[in-house]
């Protein structure tokens, strides 16, 4: 299938390595044609001379611009094929306003992790949507990771659930990290010691099925070390805080779509 992906920023360039260019055709074209040459060739893909000789030869075009941008992308040029926007932030009922009433519309919210083939990807269609261009979509991004089809009412919330939310685990570790530096550990040690324990109990979660809450009672022993940090952690607010910073992210999310 032929794809092309008008933009080729961070998000864009996650998603087109993580695919098998094998089963994908991939052109790319920006607003600056000599860097999107160089980003085509570390990429192993094409880069077409402008964003008309794309949309003329992709069966399926991905807008991977930021969401001011693509009003003007919309209305500068005439795409008739199906289209994918990774934009936050735009409805399908804002997409469709910008094109035809009819114009097959497919939302995406990948996540950074697309790069190494673990993206969590949420996907919504319009009902002009074929089932066929459905299929070919779900192939794209289940190549890079995890796909979840979910109600477009949710999608700001699975926006911060999983498209924000790597930053914010970012930010723990390197806490915690700093924390080993704190008491004597070199900073890269301490790093990889929290990214290896965060990356085995997610993975413990996944597997056990069990709710969080239970496997945190598991490991805290009666008047052990670990509940001593689970006080510690309650008493500064930090479940509160984090679904502070997750409902700041879906207002944030909400408010660029009015």
């Amino acid at each position: 299938m032929k794809i092309g992906f008008i933009g080729a920023g961070k998000m864009a360039q996650a998603i087109i390595s993580g695919l098998d260019k094998s089963k994908f055709s991939i052109q790319i074209s920006g607003r600056d044609l000599s860097k999107t040459q160089q980003t085509a060739a570390t990429l192993g893909v094409t880069a077409a001379s402008d964003h008309t000789n794309l949309i003329a030869d992709a069966e399926l075009v991905i807008l991977a611009v930021k969401p001011h941008v693509i009003p003007d992308i919309l209305s500068a040029y005439t795409i008739t094929q199906p289209i994918i926007s990774i934009a936050a932030g735009l409805t399908l009922d804002n997409l469709a306003e910008m094109t035809s009433n009819t114009q097959p519309l497919i939302r995406v919210m990948p996540n950074i992790n697309a790069t190494i083939k673990k993206s969590t990807t949420g996907i919504v269609r319009n009902a002009y949507v074929s089932d066929e261009t459905f299929k070919a979509a779900l192939a794209i991004f289940e190549s890079i990771g995890s796909v979840h089809e979910i109600a477009e009412k949710d999608f700001g919330t699975f926006t911060a659930l999983a498209g924000s939310s790597p930053a914010y685990i970012y930010m723990f570790i390197d806490a915690m990290s700093r924390a080993g530096v704190l008491h004597g550990m070199p900073k890269d040690v301490s790093t990889q010691i929290v990214a290896e324990t965060l990356a085995a109990s997610a993975e413990m979660l996944l597997k056990s099925g069990e709710n969080p809450w239970t496997l945190v009672d598991n490991v805290s022993s009666p008047g052990g070390t670990t509940i001593s940090g689970v006080v510690s952690l309650e008493q500064h607010q930090f479940v509160a805080t984090v679904i502070d910073a997750i409902t700041a992210t879906i207002d944030k999310n909400n408010a660029m779509t009015k």
